[in-house]
């Protein structure tokens, strides 16, 4: 058996300590990370499942739930299902922009079937992963091309994803007054004040309908003059619409902003989601729209937002975008969305209007006029942090900040 000699023990030993220090490094390459902080609302979810009491209902949840508190699937979804098994389709990729039936329906929902926009071929509408990710790959596109500064005015409050999605887009985010604590409603006065005073050729976010997390909404005649405010400022407005037809059960109705301020000569920006208006929420169907000037500059767009989304995703997720084109398209399916529509819109009504009735038979002396005043899943209840630190030990997860999710309560009979 031969002996090592002394250079090849050497080099024994350094590959040992070369091993020994890559192992030691490898176990600390994370050391400096810092534990985040949970977010604001599946924490509430979080604290819920942990819960012992049966009693008590989860209100920070986003989805509609039924009479018993839980999951509800649209009739419409079940039968557009049935009839995509039924067709024996394949499972191939879709294209970066997404399904092109897809896109058509879901413009076609937002802007109505008589759009000049659509009808010239303006408007650039991708598939998005449902709501976030059409905000996110609009985000993206704005920080890249818009000629504008690159800031963005959100409302005060806004959906909290908001915020951070334009942050990882290096873009500055800053607010305009929208939610007046005192009334519990549209403080009209402040936001058409400090939309006056945005510099030009900036961003502004909207929300088309069902505010988030508020609940609260301008009036058709607040919307006009929004519109006329904004494009004397030279603002891009950029739609978030979540919630078409959840707000009123009238998906024309809940798309009046939007329309309005096309009609008024804006080229605005779309998110759009069917998370909540088809119950799609883990399906994640959405879109992203940018509305051009001429067929050629949407051309130049599309061109840019296909590059954009490549390595972000590469393509979108197939089965959520057959239900809905399958809904919008077939004529039977679409009534009987419409009529599931209405009627969670309608539920959700009825159960503020018991909510308050209920208060009053519990002996509270407050004005709860605001949660009748306010519109879709969300109600903004105007509880103190304190008040909800108490609801949240004995009978409710509701959210720090006091608003709730209408679309969970299910005790009122």
């Amino acid at each position: 058996m031969a002996v090592a000699g002394p250079r090849t023990l050497n080099l024994v030993r350094q590959n040992q300590a070369s091993i020994q220090h890559v192992c030691s490094r490898a176990s600390s390459w994370w050391s400096g990370v810092e534990m985040g902080p949970p977010d604001a609302i599946l924490g509430v979810t979080e604290a819920f499942k942990r819960d012992t009491n049966p009693k008590k209902m989860n209100l920070g949840v986003g989805a509609y739930r039924d009479d018993n508190g839980k999951p509800f699937v649209l009739p419409s979804v079940r039968k557009a299902e049935e009839l995509i098994v039924s067709q024996k389709l394949d499972k191939e990729y879709l294209p970066i922009s997404g399904s092109a039936e897809f896109c058509k329906h879901a413009i076609t929902l937002a802007l109505g079937s008589d759009s000049p926009v659509i009808a010239d071929g303006l408007n650039v509408t991708v598939q998005g992963i449902s709501g976030t990710g059409a905000l996110r790959i609009g985000s993206t596109f704005l920080s890249k091309f818009f000629p504008g500064a690159k800031n963005v005015w959100l409302p005060a409050p806004t959906w909290g994803n908001h915020v951070p999605i334009f942050k990882h887009v290096n873009m500055d985010v800053k607010q305009y007054r929208y939610y007046d604590p005192k009334t519990c409603g549209f403080d009209f006065s402040g936001a058409m004040e400090d939309i006056s005073k945005i510099p030009k050729g900036s961003l502004i976010m909207l929300h088309a309908c069902a505010h988030n997390p508020t609940g609260v909404d301008p009036k058709a005649e607040q919307w006009d003059e929004m519109s006329k405010v904004i494009k004397e400022r030279e603002l891009l407005p950029f739609f978030d619409m979540a919630y078409q037809g959840f707000a009123s059960g009238d998906v024309a109705k809940d798309a009046y902003a939007v329309r309005k301020f096309l009609a008024d000569g804006h080229k605005i920006c779309l998110s759009q989601s069917f998370s909540k208006n088809m119950g799609l929420y883990g399906e994640r169907a959405g879109a992203f729209t940018i509305v051009c000037n001429d067929k050629d500059e949407a051309a130049r767009v599309l061109s840019q937002v296909k590059i954009l989304i490549r390595p972000l995703y590469s393509n979108p997720p197939l089965h959520g975008a057959r239900i809905v084109s399958t809904i919008l398209s077939n004529p039977e399916l679409n009534s009987i969305w419409l009529k599931d529509v209405k009627g969670m819109a309608d539920r959700i009504i009825n159960m503020r209007t018991k909510l308050k009735e209920n208060l009053a038979k519990e002996g509270s002396i407050r004005d709860w006029s605001h949660i009748t005043d306010q519109i879709g899943m969300f109600c903004f209840t105007g509880m103190t942090p304190d008040q909800v630190e108490k609801l949240t030990k004995r009978i409710f997860c509701v959210p720090d900040k006091g608003w709730t999710y209408l679309s969970c309560w299910y005790c009122f009979q």
